[in-house]
């Protein structure tokens, strides 16, 4: 089968789940509306990071990100619409990767989108054209791993839920105590080093591109294994 009809039955999926399209209008509103508050709360104090203030919404609004991406996998977990997948395209391979890019295009449209917006709401003020460029193409791409690494890792355990379970308390919780209890180790975490992308400066061992890399080979090792799963597991 071509790759197009394979990449359009999944873009369908995507589209008649009422649930995707409203993880993806939650995480532009969520992030705008929190950068905004942000924005209007800002000091201009030496330590001070205009770029983060103005994309802190970004943190509370990755948990839609994470949310679309295990959703749309979770969904071939119900009603054996696995196997139909499966039946329609044989090579299991092409399949994943259809699916990963349904997953992996609309986040990252909507995180550019989504950067722009929230930069703008907070009326972020100093910052060079480059340096919100960069943050608005290092967002729409943070978001995309994100995504992609819930995917994988729901593609592994075959649940949503059990993804969510695991990721949010992680994003939320885990990453800010483990932070603080082994230092700069916590910078090797997915979210947190993907996160030096949204700060004007970074102290630690990563930069805003290092950074991304690092979330990007942990996105590629849920994939793999979620990769694996499908091939392996999966009927």
């Amino acid at each position: 089968m071509p790759n197009a009809p394979v990449l359009h039955s999944e873009w369908l999926k995507i589209r008649t789940l009422r649930s995707l399209p409203a993880a993806l209008l939650a995480l532009f509103v969520v992030t705008t509306a929190f950068s905004a508050l942000a924005g209007a709360d800002a000091g201009d104090g030496p330590d001070s990071d205009p770029l983060f203030t103005a994309l802190s919404g970004v943190l509370p609004g990755q948990i839609a990100a994470v949310s679309f991406g295990a959703l749309a996998m979770a969904a071939e977990y119900h009603g054996g619409a696995l196997r139909l997948s499966l039946a329609a395209v044989p090579q299991r391979g092409r399949w994943f990767a259809a699916k990963l890019t349904a997953v992996g295009v609309p986040v990252l449209l909507t995180g550019l989108v989504t950067a722009a917006a929230a930069l703008a709401a907070a009326r972020a003020d100093g910052l060079t054209g480059s340096e919100q460029a960069r943050a608005i193409a290092g967002c729409g791409l943070y978001l995309m791993l994100m995504a992609l690494f819930a995917a994988g890792l729901t593609a592994v355990f075959r649940s949503g839920a059990a993804t969510l379970s695991v990721l949010i308390p992680f994003i939320l919780v885990v990453s800010f105590v483990v932070g603080d209890a082994v230092g700069t180790v916590a910078d090797f975490l997915p979210d947190k080093a993907g996160q030096t992308v949204l700060h004007r400066t970074y102290d630690g061992s990563l930069g805003p591109w290092s950074g991304l890399a690092v979330t990007a080979l942990w996105t590629a090792a849920a994939l793999l294994a979620g990769a694996w799963s499908v091939r392996r597991r999966d009927t």
